[in-house]
């Protein structure tokens, strides 16, 4: 007989079943579809009829195997009773009933305290050698084929696929500016090129004029980016066995895998160009070039690497307005930023300071600092160290209608294959160019500190 919960949870079940029944009749007593709400409402309840669902029959499952342990102790205790065989197995039941019921989580069956392997067979308990017979070279190594005279319980199979860990694009994690959108058609994006009152290459117009004088043209200037859609996308191609017959979440795995790998294909051309983007993460910022030959004792830095007054005249290249943004960042390479870590300045405090919020990035001189993997690193006996610096928002990155992960059983139909495929379409660019004219009251988002001279 059921116990309440049980009774309780499959009440439960039937009036979650009767909503839904109510609803499709509704629906179809109208003779049409589901509204959004409905459709919500219906999902909904499906999700809370799946859940209750499984609790049930988890429930119902233990109360079975709690029934069955009683059902076979009851039958050993009348064993017991009629052959008069003394019985100091009280603790061992009281253990293995606990186990049952999943009070404990383990319990020792071949101890010598447990004399219940006697009682089911020969009279005697069973030794770790005759365990040992039993599961002993069951599969051969390194492959699923039964060996001679193998053991008859059956392996186990861990049910989680174990893969190798990679880099992956830092660039979204810098908080670019995103648009999402749902076509594909080229965006025009208007910006500002100059502000009242400025030249073009961003230096002030002088707007004082003596009476009767004609007054200086300071007109503001405009234009515009356009944006794209350009295609990054992967085909796999999967025995229907392999799947079918899998003992792991293959398809999980399948989708990670084709999304990391479409995404670093977008991450990578994002910061060095090609494939169609308009304009990268390199190609954008003014080059910044520093001298190391005046870094002071106890700097730890690296030969041809930057000093700390040559970061110090990156960081304030930007002007205070980009500077002072929440997307204002460092991005490197990690060969790099292991190179600025180490970086002291002259009294010998390092420059890199770990984040103090779990998942954070750290900082450096002040600023978080993002590793990327497709950031250039600096060539043996090279001076380039490829740093960018500045307000990241100020880069547009262009995403249509997100990544598309699907499935078809029909593409490779004739060899027995399921194909998957995973498609993004994006385009990126910096909508607000630098200029290299200093002091300029335009300023610049974005620097590259990327030649430094050795004396």
């Amino acid at each position: 007989m059921a116990s309440d919960l049980a009774q309780s949870l499959h009440d439960q079940e039937l009036g979650v079943w009767g909503k839904i029944q109510s609803l499709a009749k509704l629906a179809a007593d109208e003779k049409r579809s589901f509204n959004e709400d409905e459709q919500r409402s219906y999902d909904a309840m499906h999700a809370e009829l799946d859940t209750v669902d499984k609790r049930l029959r988890d429930i119902l499952e233990g109360e079975k195997r709690t029934a069955a342990t009683d059902e076979m102790y009851s039958q050993l205790e009348q064993r017991a009773g009629n052959s008069g065989m003394h019985r100091p197995l009280n603790k061992f039941e009281e253990e293995l009933r606990s186990f049952a019921r999943g009070e404990i989580r383990t319990i020792d069956v071949i101890s010598s305290e447990s004399r219940i392997m006697q009682r089911l067979s020969t009279g005697r308990p069973v030794s770790p050698a005759e365990v040992r017979v039993l599961t002993d070279a069951y599969v051969a190594p390194g492959s699923f084929t039964n060996q001679t005279n193998a053991g008859i319980v059956p392996i186990d199979f861990y049910d989680q696929l174990l893969s190798y860990l990679i880099e992956v694009s830092g660039v979204m994690q810098t908080g670019p500016t995103v648009l999402n959108t749902a076509g594909g058609e080229p965006i025009q994006v208007p910006m500002v090129q100059q502000h009242t009152g400025l030249t073009t290459a961003g230096a002030q117009v002088s707007v004082s004029a003596a009476q009767s004088a004609a007054l200086a043209t300071a007109d503001p200037g405009f234009g515009q980016k356009t944006l794209t859609a350009n295609k990054f996308g992967i085909l796999i191609q999967v025995a229907r066995e392999l799947i079918d017959d899998s003992g792991v979440n293959l398809l999980g795995y399948l989708a990670m895998s084709a999304g990391r790998a479409i995404g670093n294909a977008l991450g990578n051309s994002l910061v060095n160009g090609g494939n169609g983007i308009s304009g990268s993460i390199l190609a954008a910022p003014v080059a910044v070039t520093g001298s190391s030959a005046s870094a002071a004792s106890g700097t730890n830095q690296a030969p041809g690497g930057p000093s700390y007054s040559n970061l110090i005249d990156m960081e304030y290249s930007v002007i205070a307005p980009y500077r002072q943004s929440r997307s204002c960042y460092w991005l490197a390479a990690d060969h790099t930023l292991g190179n600025l870590r180490k970086l002291t300045d002259a009294v010998g405090r390092p420059l890199w300071e770990p984040s103090t919020v779990l998942g954070a990035p750290d900082l450096l001189l002040g600023k978080p600092l993002v590793a990327d993997p497709f950031m250039p690193t600096m060539a043996p006996g090279s001076n380039v160290w490829p740093i960018a610096f500045g307000d990241f928002s100020q880069y547009f990155v262009r995403m249509v209608g997100g990544v598309r992960f699907e499935r078809s059983d029909d593409f490779a139909f004739g060899s027995d294959l399921v194909s998957f495929r995973a498609v993004i379409r994006a385009d990126g660019n910096l909508m607000n160019p630098p200029v290299a004219v200093t002091p300029s009251l335009k300023g610049q988002p974005l620097v590259l500190f990327q030649s430094f001279t050795t004396g």
